[in-house]
């Protein structure tokens, strides 16, 4: 009732980009069931049934991947102070996000459904009624289990990942202390070296912060007090000062990108071999490594983008859009790899789709389309994840003086900058994908 509640009072576009999810989830339950009756249909090519269910695997990845860039921006399931009283902890909340993206998941298999038995002809008095009905085997009794696990396949699938996304973690992880023994076996001991007769000298066994007044004992002479900060003069610095924030530190480049160059050279090299007696596994292998390798190497390309920005004598527009650029690496780039993914094959199915490469159905056009759809919004709602995120530093730069023309002038540097380095390396890969293939 409480995930009913919070997905009714949601915001447009939080319901719009719920919407995307229904829509993508209806895509890929028509592209499963689809499966099902090509299967029922052509029961003695059970290879060529495989491998259509095998290629449903991409809708089904993207659209998984867009439940949770959707979960992740949800406002309505965001921690605040004040929940945690009424019941809503992060546990919680986690619990009502994964059921708002099963309960999008579901109605959209449930669309699938019905949308798959119109076309085969189950449902009449609407349009394209049994337009598909050769195709889907309308002539043969459709199984019911295995349309069920099918149709059940992607809201488990994105149900589960949005769970293990959002799960609470400890931002604080305790220090391993190590297991001290004293005298006698007992647990927690002197951390360092006792003389004889100190256990039961007075004042040896309270903590250190109250010395016991001696010169030479801990406390140096004071009374429960510690030690003051110092200043770059070496005076002490007030009681009441505020404590100096930690230094950010520059972390460097995400790590992932060596690991996606030799992913992408081996997807390369996988689909060279396309020729040989198994040309469909071999080039949708070939993919799918490519297609990891530019996941992996997106975050650290953007870093690189960022500080590309940064190089020369860069002013305060070109400086503050690097820096952003470089702050948002792993958030914007791994999205931003699978749009590359999904590009450099759409691009090669393009160049060879005039030459020898089997004409493509309409199954496979809502493939791309579920596929294409995803990935995209997928990467809007990272964007829309990242200005979330940089909204306390926009409001701090404004409080500081910095012009709304300038913070504008940063995010379209930026948005022009993506495209500028991701543009011709995606053309790029896609050139060499379809080069085996186009001979």
């Amino acid at each position: 009732m409480l995930a009913l509640r919070l997905t009714r009072a949601a915001r447009p576009a939080v319901q719009l980009r719920r919407l995307l999810v229904t829509a993508a989830s209806a895509g890929t339950g028509l592209l499963l069931l689809s499966s099902l009756g090509h299967a029922l249909a052509h029961p003695e090519a059970a290879d060529a049934a495989a491998l259509r269910l095998a290629w449903c695997a991409a809708p089904l990845a993207a659209t998984v991947y867009l439940a949770l860039a959707v979960a992740r921006t949800d406002p309505g399931t965001r921690p605040r102070p004040g929940l945690s009283a009424v019941g809503l902890g992060p546990a919680r909340l986690m619990a009502v996000s994964a059921l708002t993206t099963a309960l999008s998941c579901c109605l959209g298999s449930l669309l699938g459904l019905l949308f798959f038995l119109h076309l085969r002809g189950g449902l009449t008095g609407l349009p394209f009624d049994g337009a598909a009905a050769g195709l889907l085997a309308a002539g043969r009794p459709l199984p019911v289990p295995a349309a069920a696990t099918l149709l059940a396949v992607l809201p488990v699938t994105a149900t589960v990942a949005v769970a293990v996304a959002l799960r609470p973690r400890d931002p604080r992880p305790p220090a391993r202390v190590p297991r001290r023994f004293g005298r006698f076996g007992a647990v927690g001991g002197p951390a360092g070296k006792e003389t004889f007769g100190a256990y039961g000298r007075f004042g040896t066994r309270l903590p250190q912060a109250a010395g016991d007044g001696r010169p030479g004992a801990p406390g140096g002479g004071r009374t429960a007090t510690t030690a003051l900060p110092e200043t770059e003069g070496g005076r002490p610095a007030p009681e009441n000062a505020p404590e100096p924030p930690a230094p950010e530190t520059d972390a460097g480049s995400p790590a992932g990108l060596p690991w996606g160059v030799a992913l992408v050279t081996a997807g390369l090299a996988a689909q060279a071999y396309a020729g040989r007696p198994a040309p469909a596994l071999a080039v949708l292998l070939g993919w799918l490594l490519t297609g990891t390798g530019l996941v992996l190497a997106g975050p650290g390309l953007t870093h690189l983008c960022g500080r590309l920005l940064q190089a020369g004598r860069p002013g305060a527009l070109r400086l503050l859009a690097g820096r952003g650029l470089m702050a948002e690496a792993t958030r914007i780039g791994r999205p931003l790899g699978v749009v590359c993914a999904v590009a450099s094959a759409g691009c090669a199915l393009t160049a060879l789709s005039g030459g020898p490469a089997p004409a493509f159905g309409p199954l496979s056009a809502l493939g791309a389309l579920v596929v294409g759809g995803s990935t995209l919004a997928t990467l809007l709602t990272a964007a829309v994840e990242a200005r979330q995120y940089r909204a306390g530093s926009t409001a701090a730069l404004l409080r500081l003086g910095a012009r709304p023309a300038l913070l504008r002038g940063a995010a379209a540097l930026r948005a022009a900058a993506l495209p500028a380095l991701f543009g011709p390396l995606v053309l790029a890969i896609a050139a060499l994908s379809a080069l085996p293939l186009s001979r």
